[in-house]
């Protein structure tokens, strides 16, 4: 199976379709906290979030919405908007799937995305839009030649970076 560079190195078309897996632990969500500075007590006391009808602490909105990004960086897509709708809460450990849809390329390059990001039982979580501008022909043959010497730039493929 390609990866999401390998792809994006072909050339990205209406229709293409990526999807990735991931689990954020307590760990994610401190060190997302670290980064964003955002240390609302949603995410980290349970008797806040209880007041607030979650069962839980409830990971960052940003931290799901950052798998929008994971794909986006992986594929060479230089984004331009961003919109998101969260609809359900995400909890450390949940299982969620972030799949994304190319739904419109311009003329130029510019590009439309549908973003929908599910949990293990099949419930969206957040749906996003996104904006951005494809990769070209030169940045694909960057691509390649990166790829070609094994990605090494790649933290995603190359978790040991």
């Amino acid at each position: 199976m390609k990866s999401l560079r390998e792809r994006a190195v072909e050339g990205l078309q209406v229709g293409d379709r990526f999807a990735i897996v991931r689990f954020f632990s307590d760990d994610d969500i401190r060190q997302f906290a670290q980064i964003s500075r955002d240390y609302n007590p949603i995410h980290f006391d349970e008797r806040y979030a209880k007041l607030r009808s979650f069962k839980a602490p409830i990971a960052h909105g940003l931290l799901t919405a950052s798998l929008l990004t994971e794909i986006g960086g992986q594929i060479g897509w230089l984004a331009t908007g961003m919109s998101f709708v969260f609809k359900r809460p995400v909890y450390a450990g949940d299982q969620i799937t972030c799949n994304w849809l190319i739904a419109d390329i311009d003329d130029r390059g510019h590009a439309k995305a549908e973003v929908r990001i599910t949990n293990a039982e099949g419930m969206t979580v957040m749906e996003a839009t996104t904006s951005g501008l494809l990769p070209g022909i030169e940045e694909r043959e960057c691509l390649k030649k990166m790829l070609s010497e094994g990605d090494p730039t790649n933290g995603a493929a190359n978790p040991m970076n």
